[in-house]
């Protein structure tokens, strides 16, 4: 153990004094590289604040702009898919119809055009000349058109899209 007294030299007491303030760091350079880290991190944050209103007004501006363009669309092909809906119904109806007026259509071959233009051809070509040179009396058709559909009532047109044209025929089809 060191006892100190006041026998002792002044020179180990200065040489005591020097070390401890050698060994004491220097509280200005320790409080410089401080204010020089808290400069930078500040700095770091005043680029992510900069950073995070860049993001924000962009998003402002896609929210205040392209939103109202997407429900413009949204609703432009909600007509659309009304319209696809509408010719895909109407197609099933003149499928239906088509279908309808083929079976009358075979029907009415059946029942008055085809026989009678097999049997006058097999009649003229047997050699029978009182057979072959007699003419047939056309049987009236009994044959009425079934009543069908106007494209117009399912699917209306303007007035100033479609040219005036002469009325030809009245009939419906």
């Amino acid at each position: 153990m060191l006892l100190l007294d006041a026998d002792r030299p002044e020179p180990v007491r200065g040489g005591a004094r020097d070390l401890a303030v050698f060994l004491t760091p220097e509280p200005g350079a320790e409080a410089k590289e401080v204010e020089e880290t808290i400069e930078g991190l500040l700095l770091r944050l005043e680029e992510f604040c900069s950073l995070a209103d860049m993001i924000r007004s962009d998003t402002s501006q896609i929210l205040e702009e392209n939103i109202p363009l997407l429900k413009a669309k949204v609703v432009e092909m909600r007509g659309i898919y009304a319209k696809v809906d509408q010719l895909e119904a109407f197609v099933k109806m003149v499928r239906r119809h088509v279908s309808f007026l083929e079976a009358h259509v075979l029907r009415a071959e059946r029942d008055h055009g085809a026989l009678s233009q097999t049997l006058r051809k097999w009649l003229g070509s047997s050699g029978l000349p009182a057979l072959g040179n007699k003419r047939w009396a056309p049987v009236a058709p009994t044959f009425e058109l079934p009543a069908l559909y106007r494209t117009e009532d399912y699917f209306p047109v303007d007035v100033g899209e479609v040219m005036p044209r002469a009325p030809s025929c009245q009939r419906r089809l």
